[in-house]
């Protein structure tokens, strides 16, 4: 049997029974094009077999869009009545058993995945993406690529390299993982209900090799944030809070072979990581 995606007015008519209305507090937009479903599978470049996590099914476009590919897909969803009327929706469609679980739970709070999947696809909501995005990648070694639909600012922020405008923290800290880049673009008319931003497709592709250990990690990420809260600063003065002054923050970032007069756009993710361990050897 042929797994058979929503239409519109199917959308509508499923909010309606579940008396679900979109809201801004959850960032929630549904996507009620199927040809906009297919590009995100086709983007992400879903195989027959691979099992996917999606975050945010909503209503299920996007995850039997997943399930016509082939896939089998993990939904995780914060919403009880959406959680509970998926497999409902997938069985409607044509969905074989067993393709799709269910995770009824917030997804910033989710630990481990069933079938530990190797591919996240997803809309996420705009006000939570970037948080999602680092809990899953912390906390899913075995997550190896994905492509998600964010608001537009977000994407470019996550995809931007150093010595730009929009490179910040979302930048360096999705850099620790792996490669990002931006997947294509999406129209608001697909949504429901019409976005006032615009949506980017984002892509990431994890790095063979585990960049440092969970304590180096932590180290480099305090470094990331109090770079960037004072980025207009020099690197010695936006990190003397954190290291005890800025003639010890000038020591450690020599050490770093990182230009103490530096700011913290100019930095790559392995310059960051060089000055959390060269703070860690200065403490031994």
């Amino acid at each position: 049997m042929t797994v058979t995606l929503l239409g519109a007015t199917e959308i509508r008519r499923l909010a309606a029974e579940l008396d679900v209305t979109p809201t801004k507090k959850l960032g929630q937009n549904f996507v009620v094009d199927a040809n906009t479903v297919r590009k995100i599978v086709h983007a992400a470049a879903v195989q027959p077999g691979e099992r996917v996590v999606e975050v945010g099914p909503g209503l299920g476009s996007l995850t039997l869009a997943i399930l016509e590919a082939g896939a089998s897909v993990t939904a995780v969803e914060i919403d009880h009545r959406l959680a509970a009327r998926l497999p409902q929706t997938a069985a409607e469609h044509g969905v074989p058993e067993g393709a799709l679980t269910v995770v009824d739970a917030d997804a910033l709070r989710v630990t481990e995945l069933p079938g530990e999947p190797t591919v996240l696809v997803a809309n996420l909501p705009y006000n939570v993406s970037v948080p999602v995005l680092l809990h899953f990648l912390e906390n899913f070694t075995y997550l190896q690529r994905g492509v998600v639909m964010v608001q537009a600012e977000v994407a470019e922020r996550l995809a931007a390299k150093p010595h730009s405008k929009i490179y910040g923290t979302p930048s360096v800290k999705a850099a620790w993982y792996g490669e990002w880049k931006l997947c294509g673009t999406v129209s608001r008319q697909v949504f429901w209900p019409v976005p006032n931003v615009d949506s980017l497709l984002v892509g990431f592709d994890r790095a063979a090799d585990v960049r440092g250990s969970e304590e180096e990690r932590v180290a480099t990420f305090a470094i990331v944030d109090a770079a960037f809260n004072q980025r207009r600063k020099m690197l010695r003065q936006a990190l003397s809070g954190l290291f005890g002054g800025s003639s010890a923050a000038s020591e450690i970032l020599t050490r770093a072979g990182v230009a103490p007069t530096a700011r913290g756009e100019d930095l790559t993710v392995d310059d960051y990581h060089r000055i959390a361990l060269a703070a860690a050897s200065l403490d031994e």
